[in-house]
């Protein structure tokens, strides 16, 4: 009697174990799907869109696959090869296909489609010039993209980079998952960590 609920206690331990490993296992395989189709973490490495964003903030990042329909304000993550060191860059698109950019340097002005922009997120108003001819119109399956610190950002002004095509677009920042420090004191605001706007 005695053996068989031995027994009887093995098979269940090995049952409890086997279903633990199962679900370990699930776990660990979901959490690999959703990282590598829908979701990333992305690291911000530099001060172009400062002070929306600091050097060291980590971005919760919606995959192109899910969301390729960008439009005014979006922070993107791009990469195009051969520009930049090949390393993704993190910038805010400005007008998209079909649209026109112009640019006063002297005034420090942006326009879309002969409208000013109200940029209340910009560090400095944009007098870097970076090569790019203005006015400028975004072509088709494309878009336009700046950084926030307007005089320290390589960007769409930048003939290198110019418009983007939309299929560099890794994706879409929709949350400030961790904060860098910050640029002067060197301490973590975690009052910053949101909804990306």
């Amino acid at each position: 009697m005695r053996k068989k609920e031995q027994e009887k206690e093995q098979k269940d331990s090995g049952q409890g174990l086997y279903e633990w490993v199962q679900a370990l296992v699930c776990s660990v395989l979901a959490v690999v799907v959703l990282f590598t189709f829908v979701i990333r973490l992305i690291g911000v490495d530099g001060h172009s869109m400062v002070p929306t964003l600091q050097d060291g903030d980590r971005l919760l990042v919606l995959n192109s696959i899910l969301y390729h329909d960008y439009g005014y304000g979006d922070i993107v993550i791009l990469r195009k090869d051969g520009v930049f060191d090949d390393e993704p860059i993190v910038k805010r698109v400005i007008a998209t296909e079909g649209q026109t950019v112009d640019i006063d340097f002297t005034t420090g002005s942006v326009y879309v489609d002969g409208k000013l922009l109200k940029e209340d997120y910009i560090n400095e108003l944009t007098f870097l010039e970076e090569g790019t001819e203005f006015p400028l119109t975004v072509p088709e399956g494309s878009i336009f993209v700046m950084g926030d610190n307007r005089n320290h950002s390589s960007d769409s002004r930048d003939s290198r980079l110019g418009t983007v095509d939309t299929r560099y677009v890794i994706g879409k920042a929709v949350f400030l998952a961790f904060p860098g420090p910050d640029e002067w004191t060197g301490q973590r605001s975690f009052e910053r960590i949101g909804v990306i706007a």
